[in-house]
């Protein structure tokens, strides 16, 4: 007597199938050691490993920062802030915990200070952000009195003018461009005559420069 052939709806009645959240749970723990991964090699000085971290989480990052600033070109800035801001701490980075909630962290901490300077319009800080993660909340911490306001303020001036001046001339063009001429992304482009993504790429790299270069000396963001 010939044996039946196993259907895919036999199959799945013999073996059960994974739930939702056993999908989702799965899914993370894959993507933190894939993270875990490319962490290590970041650390060891892997440029790609950045490049990887960065094209994961741009775009999750981008899209919780647009909801607390509507101004799309201040997002892809604050975006880029908090990637060099994260780049630079990854030796800091504890693997209890999952890499893009630090990462929002760090995100919405410099999105805050940006508000407050700008004292911009924002949302209820009580209402969760969705993520693949999970729901990320944060609070607004208090600010405090910083004496000596105008001194400091003069000697970031001149440590940031002189960093700038140092940058290699096709950096130096394009920040001054975005922060000094206040042009955005594609005005940028256009006038000199170059793709966006390249644009969007020499203003990280010259961001990068000076975060490294001002870091030891002031508190440049």
């Amino acid at each position: 007597m010939p044996q039946k052939k196993k259907t895919s709806s036999n199959i799945s009645k013999i073996v059960p199938q994974k739930s939702r959240e056993e999908v989702l749970a799965q899914r993370r723990l894959e993507s933190r050691a894939e993270d875990s991964k490319l962490i290590k090699a970041a650390i060891k000085g892997n440029q790609k490993s950045y490049r990887a971290l960065l094209k994961k989480y741009h775009d999750q990052v981008y899209n919780l920062l647009y909801r607390m600033v509507h101004e799309k070109d201040e997002v892809e800035d604050l975006t880029q802030e908090a990637f060099i801001k994260a780049f630079q701490s990854l030796q800091n980075f504890n693997e209890e915990f999952a890499f893009s909630t630090w990462l929002y962290k760090i995100a919405t901490n410099n999105c805050i200070d940006y508000i407050r300077k700008k004292k911009l319009q924002t949302f209820s800080i009580d209402k969760p952000i969705e993520s693949k993660d999970g729901d990320y909340t944060f609070e607004i911490p208090d600010s405090t009195f910083e004496p000596d306001k105008s001194m400091i303020a003069a000697q970031r001036a001149k440590a940031l003018e002189e960093a700038v001046n140092s940058l290699p001339e096709k950096y130096r063009q394009v920040i001054l461009m975005r922060h000094s001429e206040d042009k955005d992304y594609q005005e940028i482009a256009d006038e000199l005559n170059l793709p966006l993504g390249t644009v969007k790429a020499h203003i990280f790299r010259a961001r990068e420069i000076l975060y490294k270069r001002l870091k030891k000396q002031i508190h440049y963001y």
